[in-house]
């Protein structure tokens, strides 16, 4: 039940309408007991600065931000988390005086995605497919869990090298290198971890890869694909195909929003039941629609 004591938070994209954002959060309100209500707030670019104030005006708590908003919402926060900041794109907002602290809780609900499914990182080469705001955070979690070798390929090379630069000034042993996507030729290693941070076969354009070439997946050893719909991309059945083990976004997408959620209220904590009743409400969402 909504009061006139709840905290108000909601997610800030454009478009909104497919965001299972609103469901998760309302559902963790729900099973943890806290007076707090999620909503959906669409924001059209150009719009993010007005938004921002509007919402502290309206005393929200927090907010999500995400495609397309994440780095041009870095404008206008009075505060920003250590690990927003060195990797250039937030995700979530939370309350603080004067205005909102930025955070970025997909590196580290990327990391526990990765961990809750033993895969390791630690003297791998690694596969970047994207340079955007969620392949920043995932180079970040690359390059800081012991990555010896980074490619990141990008249709546009300029933002490649962007990322490449960034890494490299704060994880020089990572030795990010930045590729054309169609020079994917060029490697060489096998047995690669390879995160596809892009939205290329994301539903409803599921018959698409960021790489159609088949060759390319031999190289895989283990896929990470941060799209969560459809569950199995084409990216993830191109691996499985080679030989590779694949894990979806669903997990990333739980994790980065439980973490969100306990920065909004520190005294919540969650257990591993609540991540299994999370998965599964959302899995069963993601079938009805379809």
């Amino acid at each position: 039940m909504i009061s006139g004591k709840s905290k108000v938070c909601g997610v800030m994209a454009w478009p909104v309408e497919h965001s299972l954002s609103p469901l998760m959060h309302n559902f963790y309100s729900e099973k943890t007991d806290t007076d707090l209500v999620y909503i959906p707030l669409k924001v059209e670019p150009g719009q993010i600065e007005a938004a921002v104030k509007g919402a502290y005006a309206l005393n929200f708590a927090g907010m999500n931000i995400t495609v397309p908003h994440k780095q041009e919402v870095m404008k206008y926060l009075v505060e920003m988390d250590e690990a927003a900041g060195a990797i250039g794109a937030v995700n979530t907002l939370v309350r603080v005086e004067g205005g909102f602290k930025g955070y970025n809780t997909d590196a580290e609900g990327l990391w526990r995605a990765m961990a809750g499914a033993g895969i390791t990182v630690k003297g791998r080469t690694c596969l970047l497919l994207g340079a955007g705001g969620a392949a920043k955070a995932a180079a970040y979690v690359l390059a800081r869990e012991g990555a010896r070798k980074l490619y990141i390929l990008n249709r546009s090379l300029e933002k490649g090298i962007q990322l490449a630069e960034m890494i490299n000034s704060r994880f020089p042993q990572a030795a990010a290198e930045p590729l054309r996507l169609s020079e994917y030729g060029r490697i060489q290693e096998m047995d690669c971890l390879a995160l596809q941070t892009t939205s290329v076969g994301m539903d409803p354009n599921i018959d698409c890869a960021p790489v159609e070439d088949e060759k390319f997946y031999s190289h895989i050893g283990t896929g990470v694909d941060i799209v969560y719909t459809p569950a199995e991309t084409k990216f993830m059945r191109y691996v499985k195909q080679a030989g590779g083990s694949v894990l979806g976004g669903l997990d990333m997408l739980i994790y980065q929003g439980m973490i969100a959620y306990e920065l909004w209220n520190p005294s919540v904590k969650f257990s591993k039941e609540l991540v299994d009743d999370a998965r599964r409400l959302l899995r069963t969402q993601l079938e009805a629609k379809k």
